[in-house]
């Protein structure tokens, strides 16, 4: 798993040729961050992970203050957006990433 990923599309690519997965956490919600959302928006859906990295990297509207797991929902909100999905079906795919990236059973 490529923690916090924050790299373009080419390093994005290798990784994905290596077989990692890529996570997102709450830079995908800053306005600077054009480059993460593209990318982001370009991952193949069964290597998608989204994260909070608390008490760090804290997505907006709450950046600047000690960040929470709770906040993992504005994450994917905005990684929804960016895919052109809706939350909930982005909760779905990357739960069963995670299922399966860290084998757990059901």
């Amino acid at each position: 798993m490529m923690h916090c990923f924050s790299g373009s599309w080419d390093i994005a690519q290798e990784c994905l040729r290596l077989g990692f997965y890529l996570s997102f956490g709450g830079p995908v919600t800053f306005k600077n961050a054009r480059r993460a959302r593209e990318v982001a928006a370009r991952v193949p859906e069964d290597r998608l992970l989204i994260e909070t990295d608390a008490p760090y990297l804290t997505p907006e509207p709450h950046r600047g203050k000690r960040n929470e797991p709770a906040h993992v929902a504005l994450v994917a909100g905005a990684l929804a957006a960016v895919r052109e999905t809706d939350p909930e079906h982005l909760a779905w795919v990357t739960r069963e990433n995670a299922r399966r990236l860290f084998r757990v059973q059901r």
